[in-house]
């Protein structure tokens, strides 16, 4: 846990896709403190008409090799989502040549209560996690 949503423009290859998928969750095991086994990532792949990624006015243009990182996650230090946002872009670029401009990263913040993994119980909550 966190969730991790991973929006593309099609076009990867499934390879490539698998990379995107390991390096992504060895690096918020690592800047998370997450433990093994900690792994929910879903990719969303769209027609590159349907992804308008602009750079908020920072003046670097996006190529349509641009990646949407959207994580639900459990508080973190700022220390903690620093490192995450740092180390996977900088293992991204160096392992599979994504521009660091490329890649941009949203964690939104819930709490335990907030966590189902099944069953329909709060796992957080009744003390199984």
């Amino acid at each position: 846990m966190p969730l991790m949503k991973i929006d593309m423009i099609k076009g990867r290859t499934e390879k490539e896709i698998k990379q995107i998928l390991d390096i992504s969750y060895q690096v918020m095991l690592n800047a998370f403190h997450a433990p093994e086994g900690d792994r929910y990532q879903i990719v969303n792949q769209h027609e590159d008409y349907e992804m308008q990624i602009l750079d908020t006015g920072l003046d670097f243009k996006r190529t349509g090799q641009v990646i949407v990182f959207s994580l639900v996650t459990r508080p973190r230090t700022t220390e903690e989502k620093q490192t995450f946002y740092s180390q996977l872009v900088k293992e991204l670029n160096e392992q599979l040549g994504i521009r660091t401009e490329d890649v941009m990263i949203n964690l939104t913040v819930n709490s335990d209560e907030d966590w189902s993994f099944g069953f329909g119980r709060a796992q957080f909550l009744t003390g199984e996690l």
